[in-house]
């Protein structure tokens, strides 16, 4: 593993133990070089997935990226960060146990939204507005009256 600091290309592992979820292994890294020291995470990849943008263009799919997008819809809302960790877990296992190497973008963006619609409404909507291209007020209002429905039919 690659020094972040200093690039050197032998690094040492001092400690291995399992993520909080379990579904990587954290590891605590050294650089004897330079003497700096960071973490790593290593995590279980069934295969290579491709995402298939709208305008046709393919790119492999990227898990922090996924994991980005989430937090940005749920910044300054109290959704604690392994919470969020489960939510793009989730959403990666799906995608992996599919049957198809290549998903378009639109299957994850449905994905992510149910996943905030569980999570956090108002993240649902932030999210929402982007991946739908909100234009007008009423976008949202449609969104919200849809949101205010389901939650009528839970009650």
């Amino acid at each position: 593993m690659r020094c972040p600091h200093c690039g050197a290309l032998d690094t040492q592992v001092r400690d291995s133990r399992p993520s909080e979820d379990h579904a990587a292994i954290r590891r605590r890294r050294s650089c004897p070089d330079c003497g700096s020291r960071f973490t790593t995470f290593e995590r279980v990849q069934l295969r290579e997935l491709t995402i298939i943008k709208r305008s046709g263009r393919r790119v492999p799919f990227d898990r922090e990226k996924l994991s980005r997008s989430i937090q940005i819809a749920l910044r300054k809302r109290l959704i604690g960060e392994d919470r969020i960790e489960q939510l793009v877990s989730s959403i990666v296992r799906t995608l992996e146990n599919g049957n198809d190497a290549e998903i378009s973008s639109e299957t994850v963006g449905k994905l992510v939204m149910e996943g905030l619609k569980t999570l956090d409404s108002v993240a649902y909507v932030r999210y929402a507005s982007v991946y739908r291209d909100f234009r007008e007020a009423k976008d949202f209002h449609r969104v919200l009256v849809e949101l205010g429905e389901r939650g009528a039919d839970e009650k």
